[in-house]
């Protein structure tokens, strides 16, 4: 009985897809009986759920790790759990260096986490080095998000080996998951009332690759996935450039369901530097791609992100990446500075850039890419656009908020509603009025919406 009346808190830091594991955990430990809390004072469990990929975020994890250490004196919890991408590669570091820390676990044993929980007299605090568990199903998710939108992740770990990052040894090698359990999971979600499914992985467009689907693996799932009924909007996240084949692109360009809308994380443009990379691509090739991408789904929104000060890069390598991206126009760009990681193939790397260079080149691509945006959304006034309805400004209470398909939850732009009656989760017609750098300014025409939620329509 006791176990079932534990309170647990969680914090979840990092990406989407750390998120989603959050959410299994929570969904589990639920089903299981224990209680879910957002107030970590009133938790008798917290769960910290790291992120590792750059020095930005390892601090963020410590710095939470520690605040959420007081409530052992200041609040009611018992145990202090920590897991994730830093659990996975410091967990005895941690344990040394913060001993309010009753149990490590890595990426791999959030299933016995209901287990650790209810063992209170538990010998063993570090169990990354046990074996591996993975859920068979995810529709015990329990959401983070809003009703309406979802992140599904298709698949975990990464077997492509950038220089920079060191995700597939947090991870291991990219293992698809079941095309059966994916449609479970957005056929239950859709019923629940999710209308955007968010797909995500290390790298979305290798999909079945490990299951023998080849190259075609996201198009066949993205072939049943648009039967769900209830699905709006579906969307894609980290698709590597070498992998975005045509197959795809028309598919995009060919099924209203599915977001125009491309994230394609390049790194950088300039031959030497991909090649430093281990990236696979080259600059003709990503041309290209962008060449192909743009004249089969010409009201495509493109995402990108870029790493500045990678060791060797010039000024010339550069300034080569700044007239690309001015040239190529993203919708939307993410720019990193470079963060040297131990156990990465860059680790060992000469030409170092200085932190000051690395952040005044990051600088300047955002004011280019600032430019870029305000255009973009200049050229957007007066035409109609079709809208998820999010709720209401935190800042403005007599604005609500959306978003267009054009623009991914968290990390894009939003749409600020005037003289809106719509409830969160519609989508609805408006027409843009106005636009405040990234955000643009509309007037709902209705309050629901009978037509293709995707395109943009001249007044």
């Amino acid at each position: 009985m006791e176990r079932k009346m534990k309170k647990v808190g969680m914090v979840s830091l990092g990406c989407p897809k750390n998120t989603v594991d959050s959410e299994r955990v929570l969904g589990d430990l639920v089903s299981s009986g224990f209680n879910f809390t957002a107030d970590e004072k009133d938790a008798e469990v917290i769960i910290v759920n790291t992120c590792g990929f750059i020095e930005s975020a390892k601090k963020e994890s410590i710095d939470t790790i520690l605040e959420m250490a007081r409530y052992k004196v200041e609040g009611k919890c018992k145990q202090l759990i920590v897991t994730g991408c830093l659990a996975e590669r410091y967990s005895q570091e941690l344990l040394d260096a913060i001993p309010e820390i009753d149990h490590m676990l890595g990426v791999g044993q959030y299933p016995q986490l209901k287990n650790i929980i209810a063992e209170t007299d538990s010998l063993s605090r570090n169990h990354v080095a046990t074996p591996a568990e993975y859920y068979e199903s995810y529709t015990d998710r329990l959401l983070t998000t809003a009703f309406y939108t979802a992140y599904l992740k298709i698949s975990e770990g990464c077997s492509n080996r950038c220089a920079f990052c060191i995700i597939p040894k947090m991870r291991g090698p990219m293992r698809s998951r079941s095309p059966e359990s994916i449609l479970a999971e957005a056929s239950h979600f859709a019923r629940k009332g999710v209308k955007e499914l968010n797909l995500i992985s290390q790298d979305t467009t290798m999909y079945g690759f490990d299951l023998g689907m080849k190259g075609g693996g996201l198009v066949r799932l993205l072939r049943e996935m648009v039967k769900v009924e209830g699905l709006k909007w579906i969307r894609l996240l980290y698709c590597y450039p070498t992998f975005l084949n045509s197959e795809l692109v028309e598919f995009v360009a060919s099924e209203r369901k599915v977001c125009r809308y491309i994230d394609v994380p390049l790194q950088h443009t300039h031959d030497e530097m991909l090649k430093s990379m281990k990236r696979q691509e080259t600059e003709g090739g990503v041309r290209k791609m962008l060449d192909e991408v743009r004249r089969k789904i010409p009201d495509v929104a493109l995402r990108t992100t870029f790493i500045t000060g990678f060791p060797g890069e010039t000024e010339t390598h550069f300034r080569h990446m700044a007239r690309f991206l001015c040239e190529m126009e993203f919708d939307h760009v993410g720019i990193f500075t470079y963060s040297d990681e131990e156990g990465t193939t860059a680790y060992d790397y000469p030409g170092r850039v200085p932190q000051q260079v690395k952040e005044e080149r990051k600088n300047i691509l955002m004011e280019f890419q600032q430019e870029v945006v305000l255009r973009k959304n200049r050229a957007r006034i007066g035409k109609v656009e079709s809208v998820l309805v999010e709720g209401f400004d935190p800042q403005e209470n007599y604005l609500m908020t959306g978003r267009l398909a054009s623009q991914a939850p968290g990390i894009d732009g939003q749409v600020l509603l005037e003289k809106c009656e719509a409830e969160p989760g519609q989508i609805i017609p408006v027409k843009i009025k106005a636009t405040t750098d990234y955000d643009l300014i509309a007037e709902p025409l209705q309050t629901a919406l009978s037509h293709d939620p995707r395109p943009s329509i001249d007044p």
